[in-house]
């Protein structure tokens, strides 16, 4: 019997179907929806021929499709996800999960409602530096986790984030929220808890003041990335619409009693994250989170500046986000047709987007702490239970 595939939204992350179409599995991608000629073209160029590629989205869930991964701007998402599981489809959602707290209890509603399987597209728990910076602190190798920091160096900013929809806030809430939902997650993950309390500060120190604008609705984000893109100031062709934020700083209490805090910068020379983990017994950091990379361990006392007293090097693994979509697409497959536990979490995704909606309403306004709504315990056990009832 053959597992049937629909992708909702056929743009920058569109890209996943290929991890997906396993037809010598019985796993097939058989249609498409997207709402624009140039999904739709490049749907058709890139799709099996016997594909059905449609702008209607009632169209392609009456397919009756066993899964649909929705690949759509942030903005996009709880429409298709609510109608999907409706429908009776297993879902993959890209990251966030929505860009407001209703939009994700809504899906996660929905999902108990319909028994729908509900998969959010956290790629970053399958990442190689965070698998194993995570190993490490179960190992116990750290002792018991106090404090995270997260520094984020976003060098692509001004090509990745300024010329689309990313720069609208109306489509996004703010990038403390679209470019920080990963991190935010990965600091509930190697924490072991969820922020309960949070306050940020941030401003657009840069890109606001570039006034060459232009509509680039036709075009992809591959065709005007480069590093020659070089220095921030001299950036060309941003959104007509630029109202977020392009450094931001934001800190946390979680509900374990963890203090963690994350900073994001889009106007940096380079491109990476820095995650430092201090525990009772030691701390660990990466240097560098792609192949080849290191996680330093210190474990050890020193009188001051020291080379770590353990380093692991980051290992190489095919696929893009360092080898982590492809295992994040077959977590999703094997989801779809066996159920049980997965690394990723529809609980932790919604979490993620609660404390970047929050952090971002006080750092825009007095920038005080201010509570991240909880879920019902129910709804929770029911996903911690692997999306069954009791």
């Amino acid at each position: 019997m053959t597992v049937k595939i629909g992708i909702i939204g056929f743009g920058l992350r569109s890209g996943l179907w290929r991890h997906a179409h396993r037809p010598d599995q019985g796993i097939e991608v058989v249609a498409a929806c997207d709402t624009s000629e140039r999904g739709r073209a490049d749907a058709v160029a890139a799709l099996p021929p016997t594909a059905l590629v449609t702008a209607d989205l009632d169209e392609l869930l009456g397919l009756g499709l066993d899964a649909v991964l929705i690949t759509t701007p942030d903005h996009q998402h709880h429409g298709p996800a609510v109608a999907a599981l409706e429908a009776g489809a297993a879902v993959f959602c890209e990251k966030p999960l929505g860009i407001t707290v209703q939009e994700c209890d809504d899906i996660l509603q929905t999902a108990r409602r319909t028994g729908s399987r509900l998969y959010v597209g956290h790629n970053m728990r399958h990442m190689p530096v965070v698998v194993q910076m995570r190993r490490l602190i179960q190992e116990g190798r750290i002792g018991q986790v106090k404090t995270i920091w997260c520094r984020h160096f976003v060098g692509h900013g001004g090509d990745y984030y300024f010329k689309d929809w990313h720069a609208d806030r109306s489509k996004t809430t703010g990038l403390l929220l679209q470019k920080g939902a990963h991190d935010l997650d990965v600091i509930h993950w190697l924490a072991g808890g969820y922020a309960t309390t949070v306050a940020a500060m941030g401003d657009l120190m840069v890109y606001g003041d570039i006034t060459d604008r232009r509509d680039r609705g036709h075009e992809r984000m591959e065709d005007w990335h480069s590093l020659d893109n070089w220095p921030p100031t001299a950036q060309t062709g941003l959104h007509p619409v630029v109202d977020v934020e392009d450094v931001s700083m934001m800190t946390m209490r979680l509900d374990n009693g963890v203090l963690a805090s994350y900073q994001q910068c889009h106007f940096t020379p380079d491109y990476w994250r820095n995650y430092t983990v201090i525990g009772t017994e030691g701390r660990l950091e990466n240097i560098g989170d792609g192949p080849g990379d290191t996680i330093g361990l210190w474990n050890r006392r020193h009188a001051g500046h020291a080379e770590p007293d353990e380093t692991f090097t980051v290992p190489a693994v095919e696929g893009g986000h360092g080898g982590a979509d492809p295992l994040l697409i077959s977590e999703f497959l094997r989801f779809v047709t066996e159920g049980g536990h997965t690394d990723t979490s529809p609980v932790a995704a919604r979490m993620s987007v609660a404390a970047g909606v929050v952090a971002t309403e006080s750092l825009r306004s007095d920038s005080s702490a201010r509570p991240v709504p909880p879920l019902p315990a129910d709804l929770v056990a029911y996903f911690e239970r692997g999306q069954v009832e009791a």
